[in-house]
């Protein structure tokens, strides 16, 4: 969403032709699998993290620029909304404290960015949905001035052809509509990195997708939105439902979403390009002078720009990457699963879970997904999305199960032996798997900390707005303390 796109209408040619540019950089894709070098030796990692920005009441504050402005970080960018900046943490390699580097780096420049941030009236807050917003915070009169935002919003409602319907069904119901894709910018996510060989893409693709379920479940922090109680990680829903170009009758036909969990395991990162090519029309047809075989066969690395511009507008939650940095071209899964926050400390420990856990089963000899079909994984997912760390899932061997127990006999230990290989140090792996297996020995992630602390406050008899207001407040201190959520 975050590439820069200068031209803003787009003809019928241009389309035609956008179309057959695609399908020549995805006809170079296929050769380069079979014949190029591909940087994954040692392979890197990468973190990303959405905030938003609020005001000294714990209400948003339309101030990304001027945020950024005073932040003067290039490791900060804009986003979607006004009230929504994001940092991109430099890549680290796991082993030789890489994961301890990644906590200590993000928690120096979240403090500095706090500090600048306050100078213009903002506050940074890590949360998977902002509680305190309103519908009037979802408009387009509040999508950052960057033009390419506006045209994406304006390319979606156009191919969807009527205005945008959200309706979750949770604890309580939502029930809205709007004119531009402003109720993406509610979802504010963590998105890990992982660089890997295209031989080693598919296994962990998979293992990615068989475990986003206990992802959500043991990380999830969403459950309010727009004033309502809706699902632990209500910014599964929503963001399926706030980018999706589908009609109602489109949707009848079976016509697939922009934002998807997919429908098959995969055997080649060549799978997932060529499914993005052959179902989804483009939503950004702009098409650049590189002719990527001419590249290629005089020796140099294709970028491959309309291939990657139109993978980035299909929002897989496993999205697959491909790169080119420093000449040399690279694949890499990006998890965008996670919901941000509540601390530094949680994100890195989820962080942590993620990568050892999909390593110990990329490598297993007995893949996990030879033993469960995507469909049980799909809805697991939805599932875990729903109801959280109560949540009971399906698990290959065992049958229905709850993901806080599935994640203390079995999975804890498969991310520690994962972590190992990568070579993290036994007392990081430790100390970061600890916050997991506390939150799952308890049953208290951020949705359940929110959710109760505001039943507490509507309790003693505040209206709703009050109570989400207040926790805020809370949250927003508790997060800079760094206190890992379940000791909140």
């Amino acid at each position: 969403m975050g590439q820069e796109v200068d031209q803003q209408e787009f003809s019928r040619a241009d389309r035609t032709a956008h179309r057959e540019k695609v399908r020549r950089c995805l006809d170079v894709f296929a050769l380069m699998l079979r014949e190029a070098q591909f940087e994954a030796e040692d392979p890197m990692t990468g973190l990303e993290i959405e905030f938003n920005l609020v005001d000294d009441d714990g209400r948003p504050a339309l101030k990304n620029a001027e945020a950024l402005e005073s932040i003067a970080n290039p490791d900060f960018q804009t986003e979607l909304g006004q009230f929504n900046i994001e940092i991109n943490v430099a890549p680290r390699r796991l082993g030789a404290r890489g994961v301890t580097g990644f906590e200590e780096d993000l928690r120096a420049s979240l403090n500095e960015a706090e500090t600048r941030a306050n100078e213009v009236g903002a506050h940074l807050v890590m949360i998977g949905i902002l509680p305190t917003l309103e519908p009037g915070h979802l408009s387009p009169a509040t999508i950052s001035p960057n033009p390419r935002y506006r045209l994406l919003s304006d390319q979606i409602l156009n191919a969807r052809g009527e205005d945008i319907a959200i309706a979750i069904s949770g604890v309580e119901r939502l029930r809205t509509t709007a004119d531009s894709i402003m109720p993406e910018a509610a979802c504010t996510s963590t998105q890990l990195h992982t660089q890997v060989s295209p031989d080693d893409f598919p296994s962990y693709w998979n293992a990615a997708q068989a475990i986003s379920s206990i992802q959500l479940a043991v990380g999830a922090n969403s459950p309010y939105l727009l004033g309502q109680e809706l699902w632990s990680e209500t910014r599964i829903p929503l963001f399926e439902q706030a980018t999706d170009t589908r009609s109602e009758e489109l949707k009848a036909q079976g016509v697939r979403p922009r934002v998807w969990f997919g429908e098959r395991w995969i055997t080649s990162i060549f799978d997932l390009f060529e499914e993005n090519v052959r179902y989804f029309p483009a939503l950004l047809p702009v098409i650049e002078d590189e002719d990527p075989l001419e590249v290629l066969t005089s020796g140099g690395t294709p970028q491959l720009h309309e291939l990657r511009l139109h993978n980035g507008t299909i929002y897989r939650w496993n999205r697959p990457v491909y790169d080119v940095v420093a000449g040399r071209p690279h694949l890499r899964v990006e998890n965008r699963v996670l919901a941000a926050g509540p601390t530094v400390v949680d994100t890195i420990a989820n962080a942590a879970f993620y990568y050892g856990l999909t390593r110990a089963l990329a490598e297993d000899e007995r893949p996990l997904w030879s033993r469960m079909s995507f469909s049980a994984a799909e809805e697991n997912f939805h599932t875990a999305a729903r109801d959280g760390i109560d949540a009971q899932i399906y698990w290959p061997g065992i049958g229905q199960v709850s993901a806080a127990e599935l994640t203390l006999r079995r999975l804890l230990p498969l991310a520690r032996e994962g972590l190992d290989r990568w070579g993290v140090d036994p007392d990081e792996a430790e100390r970061l798997l600890a916050i997991i297996e506390a939150r799952c020995t308890l049953g208290r992630n951020g949705a359940t900390w929110y959710r109760d602390r505001v039943h507490e406050h509507e309790a003693a008899g505040e209206s709703r707005a009050e109570a989400l207001r207040r926790t805020l407040l809370d949250y927003r201190e508790r997060m800079h303390s760094n206190d890992p959520v379940h000791t909140w």
